[in-house]
């Protein structure tokens, strides 16, 4: 009788100390909020902009050997590349480097919002989510989605120690999703959960305007925790 191999523990995620990490959108609060808490963890990280000499000044402001680079030397240094651009700026930032994530590990974060006198309240990108638009865009990329219900005020904080949050973690390849759930993990307090393919990455990213109520009603920073896992 042949023995069954054990099931692979979902907690045995693998080591990403020697990744560079690359933050598109990375002089913006979220990019470089996100920026921060991994380089201040030991990750390498390089941050873009369209503009080289003020990625390189926001670089310089956050430390921890943060490298500021345009768009194309960040995304073309790194190996996993955070997409952390506004959403109407989503689509042209990613045609235009198409050949520079090319092979690369791309983390969509982005939140496809709208705001009116009522609060904010989710988009419907023709493709389903900003996630699955990237990964049209992207055709030679690995498209992974996640980080997109962090507070940047918390993550810019430099006296706020952890950060108390699961983050979803969704892609079409268990691998590449548990490199994602990796760095998560490299911060204090948080932790990467697969949470499924990209096809359920609306209502992930439609969370946040539901979050940014409750922020609002609670003058808070809110998180997410998944439970039972």
């Amino acid at each position: 009788m042949t023995a069954t191999a054990a099931p692979k523990d979902p907690w045995d995620l693998p080591d990403v100390s020697s990744l560079v990490v690359g933050v598109l959108g990375g002089t913006g609060d979220q990019g470089r909020g996100l920026a921060y808490r991994l380089a201040r963890a030991g990750q390498q990280v390089i941050i873009g902009s369209r503009a080289a000499d003020r990625a390189a000044s926001a670089a310089e402001e956050i430390g921890h050997g943060v490298r500021g680079l345009d768009n194309a030397g960040c995304a073309a240094g790194s190996d996993v590349v955070i997409v952390a651009v506004p959403w109407d700026g989503h689509r042209a930032v990613l045609e235009s480097l198409r050949g520079e994530l090319a092979g690369k590990l791309v983390v969509d974060c982005v939140n496809p919002l709208g705001f009116d006198k009522q609060g904010a309240y989710a988009l419907v990108p023709e493709e389903g989510s900003a996630a699955e638009q990237a990964a049209a865009l992207l055709p030679e990329s690995r498209v992974t989605a996640a980080f997109h219900h962090l507070s940047a005020v918390l993550l810019q904080d430099p006296a706020v120690e952890k950060i108390d949050t699961d983050v979803m973690v969704l892609g079409e390849k268990r691998a590449d999703c548990e490199i994602v759930q990796a760095l998560a993990g490299r911060i204090p307090g948080m932790r990467g959960v697969f949470a499924g393919r990209l096809r359920n990455a609306h209502q992930v990213e439609s969370l946040v305007a539901n979050l940014i109520s409750v922020n609002r009603r609670y003058k808070a920073h809110a998180g997410l925790r998944v439970t039972d896992v």
